[in-house]
C-alpha cells in the first residue's frame, strides 16, 4: 500500500470546498489548481504577473512539503480568463520552467473568482523514498551500498514510520547528513524504503566511541527529540557488532572501440 497524504496551505478555499493544496500519492505528488493568493492574508494582486508569481511560490511551499521541488515537475497546466495575459507572465515561468521543462498545457476558461486572472496546476514525480533518513531531499546521487569494510565495526539500524506532518524534516535530515560526516569513525550510511512506507536506515561505525559521539551529540538528540514530537509515527534502533563482512561489484563491461 503506498502513502498517500495530504499537503494543506491554509488557504480558506481548502475549507470551505473541501480539498488539498497537493495530495501525495507514493511517489507522485499532484498540486490543485493553485491561484495568486497570498494565503496568510487572503489578498491578491491585480496584476496578473504578480499572480503568477505568487501562484509559483505557493505551488513551491506545497511541492516542498511533500518532499519535491520544481525540478521533479512533469506536467504544467496554465488556466486564464483572458489569453491576453499569458503572455506577459511567459518571463517569470520561463524562470521556474526552463530548465526543467515540463509538459504543458494552456486553457482558456473562467475561474471561481473575477479578481483571479491565472491558476497554475502541476504534477510532479519524487526522485527520492518519501520515507526515511538516509538521503536528503535533494541528493541525486547514485544508489550504492556501504562498502565491507574489514571487521569489527558497528551498525545502528534506525527503521521508520513516519507521519503526515514533515514541516521542517527535509532541511534537518540534510544537516543530519553532514554532521554526522564529521564523526571520526563514521563509515557510511544505507537506505532502503518500502512500497508501505517503512524506512529502513543503516549507519556504520569504526567502533564504540564513534557511536557514542554520534549518539551524544547536541544538535542529533536535538533533532531525535524533534522527531519523536512531530515526525515519527514510531521507530525502532537495533545496535549490532558486525563480524563478518563481505560484498561484490560487478565489473563494468568494457566497451568495444569504433571507428570514425
Amino acid at each position: 500500500m503506498t502513502e498517500r497524504r495530504a499537503v494543506l496551505s491554509g488557504s480558506a478555499f481548502e475549507e470551505q470546498i473541501g480539498y488539498a493544496r497537493a495530495v501525495v500519492d507514493g511517489d507522485w505528488v499532484h498540486v490543485s489548481g493553485t491561484t495568486g493568493f497570498d494565503y496568510a492574508t487572503m489578498t491578491i494582486s491585480d496584476e496578473v504577473v504578480e499572480q503568477a508569481e505568487q501562484c509559483l511560490r505557493n505551488i513551491e511551499a506545497a511541492l516542498a512539503e511533500a518532499g519535491c521541488a520544481f525540478a521533479d515537475v512533469v506536467r504544467v497546466r496554465y488556466l486564464l480568463p483572458d489569453r491576453e495575459d499569458f503572455e506577459p507572465c511567459w518571463p517569470v515561468l520561463r524562470r521556474y520552467f526552463g530548465d526543467v521543462q515540463p509538459a504543458a498545457t494552456m486553457l482558456m476558461c473562467g475561474l471561481s473568482d473575477p479578481r483571479m486572472k491565472i491558476e497554475i496546476e502541476v504534477s510532479a514525480r519524487r526522485r527520492i523514498p518519501p520515507h526515511g533518513g538516509a538521503m536528503s531531499d535533494h541528493s541525486e546521487v547514485p544508489a550504492m551500498p556501504v562498502e565491507a569494510y574489514e571487521p569489527p565495526y558497528y551498525a545502528a539500524v534506525f527503521t521508520t514510520v513516519r507521519t503526515q506532518d514533515q514541516s521542517g524534516y527535509s532541511e534537518t535530515n540534510a544537516r543530519m547528513e553532514d554532521l554526522v560526516k564529521d564523526i571520526s569513525g563514521y563509515l557510511g550510511m544505507d537506505h532502503a524504503q518500502t512500497p508501505g512506507g517503512l524506512g529502513i536506515t543503516v549507519s556504520y561505525f569504526r567502533d564504540a566511541d564513534a557511536l557514542t559521539q554520534w549518539r551524544t551529540n547536541v544538535e542529533h538528540r536535538a533533532a531525535q527529540q524533534r522527531g519523536r514530537a512531530e515526525w515519527y509515527q514510531s521507530y525502532t534502533l537495533h545496535v549490532a557488532k558486525v563480524e563478518r563482512s563481505n560484498g561484490f561489484t560487478r565489473a563494468e563491461v568494457p566497451q568495444s572501440p569504433t571507428a570514425d
